[in-house]
């Protein structure tokens, strides 16, 4: 199988039972199921799962499905009666949703001695919710789960060409956009490759640091309850332009039509100088997968000069349905606090994957050629931002999704598509009941 191949079909949805491996202990906990999306660290998670079965004899099924696939899955359970999922992995444009809809249990109501390990990150406090406020609050809030997964975006480039071409790693955009230029050779080689397909929380997702790092937005400063549209203004735009440079004088020719599926598969097969994508060094150091083993390095994503790089946070987080019976809440509960330990971090970093640990993501494993995204990753996590902090971001995604695609696919000007975002969002907003004050319209 190629590597093309390879990829597309580790991206496919599937139900995988894992068996328990020690049957002396397989009653401890009742069998539990996690809902999850299939990404390029599920491989990771997949491993730690098994360990945790051949260490407790506990029983684990995971209901691995595409990105939108588990979203409505999730959706769909926490209405019925009875979830048939016991674990819902949640992204972080989602997962407040979750909160403020009341379906999931407080995990001190399920153990009032439980509590999150030390070391964890919290990521923007998204762990915690206060129903009385219906704010993320880590001094009022309650402990509603687990993270597991701490990704952002991350520059992944070709340290072997940066080496022959004498080129170092980028801290501004014009620094990556001269990089990109140095290495574009099309076909056989892309200076870089930018993921610009309509999808949940695909586009969107990856255009925000570029707006974020020149000081732009969606919405002015949700923890603060300012939710004043900015995604008109004019340093939004001037973060949308550089995207659009990038595509234009260095990118795919499709840049509208890449999935991160695309994204990754170029940078697999040799084909893309530079990919700003969520960490996927278990594919690309994989020789199965990969046509550049050993040859990717990492680093977070450019800024704007005089702002900071700006990724946003696309963790996702595990939490225990309201709607499931005592004794499936107490299992669910049992495997996250075992995922959460060090001891399953390490192997979870071991496995490929980011942990959520920061005494392992700062531990000397980084230090190892094997784990030299540890450094990258965690320089980044200091600086990313949570992208929404209301439930209305399905709302708002539907807008941005399309308005960013046809930007980018030309379909229509950088200044009517963010003027159109911009009105559009502010009928979202207006009728959830907040005040989202418009700017005016950007002119040509």
């Amino acid at each position: 199988m190629n590597v093309c191949a390879k990829i597309r079909g580790a991206l496919i949805a599937f139900t995988l039972p894992l068996a328990f491996m020690n049957i002396s202990h397989a009653q401890d906990q009742v069998p539990i199921t996690i809902v999850i999306n299939q990404s390029p660290w599920f491989a990771g998670f997949q491993t730690v799962v098994g360990q945790y079965q051949e260490k407790t004899g506990n029983t684990v099924s995971l209901d691995v499905n595409p990105f939108a696939g588990s979203l409505e899955k999730q959706r769909s359970a926490v209405r019925s009666k009875e979830s048939p999922y016991d674990i819902l992995i949640m992204n972080a444009g989602f997962f407040i949703e979750m909160y403020k809809g009341g379906f999931l249990s407080p995990l001190n109501d399920i153990d009032p001695n439980f509590a999150l390990d030390k070391d964890l990150y919290t990521f923007d406090d998204s762990v915690y919710w206060d129903p009385s406020t219906n704010k993320i609050d880590a001094k009022t809030g309650k402990l509603m789960s687990v993270p597991i997964n701490p990704f952002i975006p991350i520059l992944h480039y070709r340290s072997d060409l940066y080496a022959e071409k004498g080129l170092k790693v980028p801290e501004t955009w014009d620094d990556l956009l001269a990089n990109a230029k140095a290495l574009n050779n099309p076909p056989s080689m892309y200076g870089i490759v930018q993921r610009g397909a309509r999808g949940t929380f695909d586009v969107t997702y990856d255009v925000l640091p570029y707006i974020w790092s020149y000081g732009g937005g969606l919405l002015k400063d949700q923890k603060a309850g300012d939710y004043s549209i900015i995604v008109n203004s004019p340093e939004t735009k001037a973060g949308m332009e550089m995207y659009l440079k990038l595509a234009k004088e260095a990118g795919h020719p499709s840049t509208a039509g890449q999935t991160q599926a695309n994204v990754l598969q170029n940078m697999a097969t040799g084909k893309a100088g530079n990919i700003i994508a969520v960490l996927a060094a278990s594919i690309f150091d994989d020789p199965n997968q990969s046509a550049v083993v050993d040859k990717v390095g990492f680093a977070p994503p450019p800024h704007a000069p005089g702002f900071q790089s700006s990724p946003g946070l696309g963790h996702w987080l595990g939490g225990i349905p309201k709607n499931i019976p005592g004794d499936r809440q107490k299992a669910a509960l049992a495997f996250l606090n075992w995922f959460q330990s060090k001891d399953a971090q390490m192997a979870y970093a071991e496995a490929g994957s980011p942990p959520v640990s920061r005494a392992v993501l700062e531990s000397d494993l980084g230090n190892q050629p094997k784990y030299r995204w540890m450094k990258a990753l965690s320089k980044g996590l200091t600086t990313a931002r949570l992208p929404f902090f209301i439930p209305e971001s399905a709302q708002i995604l539907a807008i941005t999704e399309l308005g960013f695609n046809q930007i980018i696919s030309g379909q229509t000007t950088v200044n009517d598509g963010l003027n159109n975002m911009a009105k559009e969002m502010e009928k979202v907003m207006t009728a959830a009941g907040y005040k989202a004050p418009l700017l005016p319209d950007l002119k040509d």
